[in-house]
């Protein structure tokens, strides 16, 4: 039987609502009846890690995360690991590990959008499928892992997209890449190749901006007040940005400060397409950094784990357009 760690990290799936409909932190897992019942699945350990609601996640808590995983994967000689987490910030947790754990153990992150005392809590069911997925031998090799609903995604394109549904976790445009019934966990695609960039720590800042209708430089230029290492768009479109803030994102770039571009669309990519002043190309002519389909929120730790190994903006282009 395999040997399955779940480590929990908090977020609804371990909350309970009170007489008044506020949900709030359980100081015991509500989840520990479930895993009980998990004995004909895998032998699984606990690891009571954190007790956290995820939008009190931060990068240093996650690269601390991956550096648990490590250890207890060495300690116990573990076949796979469950992360349970708050689903604010799920997608961010598995992306980073993604990017952090270049290794072929099954990481499955799941949680809950309904606490455990809720009608139809769906943390124990996710619970149950993430460990079936975690305990599968088709899981290994195919990077961190995003599984509730009884789908599986991948980190790097799931995203949440409903703020109270179950079935928020989605990813568009490549859809799950399997699925978890009762007879089994059933791998229908996977992606060609894997991003690994192994750190220890992350230390550079690296903001985050959405452009918007009549978008002005002030916004861009009190960001760079703050002596940033780094600077995410997420543009219009296939990647086009108020030409008033055009100017405010060179001086950025040469100050050898890098800018990388997504959309804020959450279906396709950004292009070099538009030569009009703010258009894809006219960004890519000044030296901003095209990615391929990541959304805003990845595209920020990937930029923070890059940072760690370079500066050179060449090497940063070539490590974003994959």
């Amino acid at each position: 039987m395999k040997k399955i760690l779940v480590l929990h990290t908090g977020g609804t799936i371990a909350m309970q609502e009170n007489e008044h409909g506020a949900v709030q932190p359980n100081l015991i897992n509500p989840l520990y009846s479930t895993i009980e019942s998990l004995s004909t699945i895998a032998s699984v350990i606990v690891d009571d890690y954190l007790n956290i609601p995820s939008p009190h996640m931060t990068p240093s808590l996650m690269v601390n995360l991956a550096k648990r995983l490590k250890e207890r994967a060495q300690e116990d000689q573990l076949d796979g690991i469950v992360v349970t987490h708050g689903t604010d910030t799920l997608e961010e947790t598995a992306y980073l590990l993604d990017l952090i754990l270049d290794w072929d153990t099954p990481v499955i992150l799941t949680g809950a959008m309904r606490s455990s005392n809720e009608l139809g809590a769906d943390g124990p069911h996710n619970l149950i499928a993430a460990v079936k997925v975690a305990a599968s031998e088709d899981a290994k090799g195919k990077g961190v892992l995003v599984v509730l609903n009884d789908e599986i995604h991948t980190a790097k394109n799931v995203t949440k997209t409903h703020s109270s549904n179950i079935a928020t976790f989605q990813s568009p445009q490549y859809g799950p890449i399997g699925i978890v019934t009762k007879r089994g966990v059933f791998f229908h695609h996977t992606l060609t190749k894997r991003d690994c960039h192994p750190v220890d720590q992350l230390t550079k800042k690296v903001a985050l901006l959405k452009v918007y209708a009549g978008m002005d430089e002030t916004i861009v230029e009190a960001i760079a007040t703050t002596k940033i290492d780094g600077l995410v768009i997420e543009a219009f479109g296939q990647g086009n940005v108020p030409p008033i803030i055009m100017p405010a994102l060179k001086s950025l770039i040469e100050q050898e400060i890098p800018v990388v571009l997504v959309s804020r669309c959450f279906n396709g990519v950004v292009q070099d397409t538009y030569a009009y002043e703010g258009g894809g190309r006219t960004l890519k002519e000044i030296g901003v950094i095209f990615t391929n389909g990541l959304n805003g929120q990845k595209a920020r730790l990937k930029l923070m784990a890059v940072l760690e190994k370079s500066s050179s903006h060449a090497k940063i282009q070539e490590l974003f357009y994959k």
